[in-house]
């Protein structure tokens, strides 16, 4: 393990970024796997804690390198930011010179990205806020899309490149990258960290970084790809009743829940604009108005993904590492 030097706590407290590498015995692709570029998302770090158990590592081409815990300030501070309040994914390529959210950004860039050949970064929903598994990546290159397909879960959305972030610095390396999502900020969810260890080991084996699997599980989907997706929002304030869950399907015209004035006890639909499927959902019964309550993406066959993912999910629960 190396530990990577970091800007000192006001208190002069020292602190470091912990880096895994894993050399194989072969020559291979460099992978780098990172977590909690937002240090309220800790499902990563769990993935990455039971990456690094695997027995299959022993028989690793090319190299590993696992990043738990990207920002470690914000991990100390149950926080998403750092302590300048910037969003480190929000901050990409960084610079020397600039804030400290830059430098950290720079550093990882220098030290790490540009070491490598691939990528997959490890996210979660904010606090309060659960995301059903998902890969989002720029499936307009061929090459991210093969990695993307190769990470086994039934939802794969096309997202664009965000100023400032990782994945875009990456692209403009040359360097695929896919970003998981997953889960609830300060929240372990287990089907959400066993979906995402096998994801990635899946990606190493589509690399040639593994062994492939002498028999294929039964459990590998064919992923339905999103190519838009709409949040759906408050009406009006007050205590929120959902109607639909994580990765159900909703109609044009679905009621998604009910908004109750804790006062009057008026209550207010929440009408789906569209059809699709839902990816993601406020876990926080009390919203404002204008508050982004539901994600959801938009297939061409909604009932065929629906269904897909509820397989997925029972297939997956029945998994152990």
């Amino acid at each position: 393990m190396i530990d990577l030097p970091l800007p000192r706590l006001y208190t002069r407290t020292l602190m470091t970024m912990p880096i895994h590498v894993i050399r194989g015995k072969k020559p291979g692709p460099r992978l780098f796997v990172s977590a909690a570029i937002h240090g309220d998302e800790l499902n990563g770090v769990e993935i990455i804690r039971r990456l690094l158990k695997q027995p299959a590592l022993n028989n690793l081409c090319g190299d590993l390198i696992a990043i738990p815990m990207v920002n470690v300030y914000g991990i100390i501070q149950h926080s998403r930011y750092l302590p300048d309040r910037r969003d480190l994914n929000r901050s990409f390529p960084g610079s020397k010179k600039g804030s400290m959210a830059a430098r950290l950004a720079d550093l990882f860039m220098t030290e790490i990205v540009t070491k490598c050949t691939h990528g997959i970064d490890l996210h979660t929903g904010a606090v309060h806020r659960n995301n059903l598994p998902q890969i989002r990546a720029n499936l307009d290159d061929a090459d991210t899309l093969l990695l993307a397909k190769s990470f086994n879960v039934p939802v794969l959305l096309n997202s664009n490149l965000r100023d400032g972030s990782l994945r875009e610095s990456a692209s403009e390396l040359g360097i695929p990258m896919l970003l998981y999502e997953a889960g609830e900020g300060l929240r372990f969810d287990e089907h959400s960290i066993r979906t995402g260890l096998r994801g990635i080991l899946e990606v190493m084996r589509h690399l040639g970084m593994l062994p492939a699997r002498k028999i294929q599980k039964s459990t590998t989907v064919e992923p339905f790809i999103a190519r838009s997706s709409q949040w759906i929002r408050a009406p009006g304030s007050g205590i929120f009743r959902v109607a639909k869950s994580l990765g159900e399907k909703a109609k044009r015209n679905d009621v998604l829940g009910i908004i109750s004035d804790p006062v009057s006890n008026i209550e207010e639909l929440v009408i789906s604009p569209c059809n699709g499927l839902i990816i993601s959902r406020t876990e926080l019964p009390l919203v404002h108005e204008g508050e982004a309550i539901y994600h959801i993406a938009q297939f061409e066959d909604t009932d065929e993904v629906a269904e897909q993912v509820e397989t997925f999910q029972e297939h997956t629960n029945a998994d152990a590492f």
